[in-house]
């Protein structure tokens, strides 16, 4: 099994925020304010001090308002401005080497299912394990998560759950897994093959301390 973070590792950008900004740029939300909060939100992300339930409360604020006709539309225009130009021909030949391998592939995220669905189906990987966004009454999203959301350790825990629903357990399946971030050190630690992608300063220095591979997909700025 090949397993890959997506922002930052097979994306050079971090979708969540781009989304963020998005919506911003669209006039969904208050330019300041938003982009005050955004900001300190992927700041406490990368220090590994973000509260999800709380960012996914705020990042999904404006979806909700809109509902899912206008939600839907407006992420066709996000493809096609922001994501579909940073992706980039070697992370897809690397996601094609796994599936022609005959490797199984997932994406596993702490970035939410709505933004990242359309986002995995534009990579040709079926499996994505996502934050999941509680619906409603109305089938709409509430801004609430559902079950154990996908960060930092809760990665290794919905990859069990993954692997359960399938009959198997760690032992069944030789797993390899790309991250950029030392917020997926936990998961790192846990595969039999894990790879420093793009990685930050600190999980580049851990890698290279424990000889793990080290993968640059992007130049760095």
């Amino acid at each position: 099994m090949a397993l890959f973070d997506l922002d930052h590792t097979l994306l050079p950008i971090d979708s969540d925020y781009a989304w963020g900004v998005f919506t911003q740029d669209i006039g969904w939300t208050d330019p300041a304010v938003f982009k005050r909060r955004n900001e300190e939100f992927f700041e406490h992300y990368k220090a590994g001090t973000l509260d999800i339930h709380d960012y996914v409360r705020f990042a999904t604020d404006a979806v909700r308002e809109r509902g899912p006709q206008a939600a839907s539309a407006a992420h066709e225009m996000f493809m096609d401005k922001v994501i579909r130009p940073e992706i980039r021909p070697q992370a897809l030949a690397l996601v094609r080497s796994h599936q022609q391998a005959g490797h199984q592939v997932a994406i596993i995220t702490a970035t939410n299912e709505f933004v990242t669905g359309p986002i995995a189906r534009a990579f040709g990987i079926d499996e994505l394990i996502a934050v999941r966004l509680a619906r409603g009454d109305d089938g709409w999203i509430t801004g609430e998560i559902e079950g154990v959301p996908s960060a930092r350790e809760g990665k290794v825990r919905r990859i069990d759950e993954w692997l359960a629903a399938q009959g198997m357990g760690w032992d069944a399946a030789e797993i390899t897994f790309y991250s950029d971030s030392t917020n997926d050190l936990a998961l790192l630690e846990r595969v039999d093959h894990p790879v420093a992608t793009n990685p930050d300063a600190r999980l580049r220095a851990i890698a290279a301390e424990r000889g793990w591979r080290i993968l640059d997909l992007f130049a760095h700025p």
